[in-house]
């Protein structure tokens, strides 16, 4: 039998419950089910991660100024 599983020991659910949702979150599987719930034409992903680029860029920028002066 494939896929996730944890074994819980001494009836301590909450750590195997843990382990379970970060074997899940490894694999990528819940991530690839949120990714095909709708349909993102091409252009449209493309222009969302070059919107995305440019914000962490501005981002990036700001960090690397200096601080304004207050006097």
């Amino acid at each position: 039998m494939t896929g996730n599983k944890v074994i819980v020991h001494d009836g301590n659910v909450e750590k195997a419950l843990r382990k379970f949702k970060k074997k899940v979150a490894e694999s990528g599987k819940l991530q690839e089910v949120r990714d095909r719930q709708q349909y993102v034409k091409p252009t449209a992903e493309r222009k969302i991660k070059k919107a995305l680029a440019k914000r962490r860029w501005k981002k990036f920028l700001k960090d690397q100024q200096l601080p304004k002066k207050l006097f």
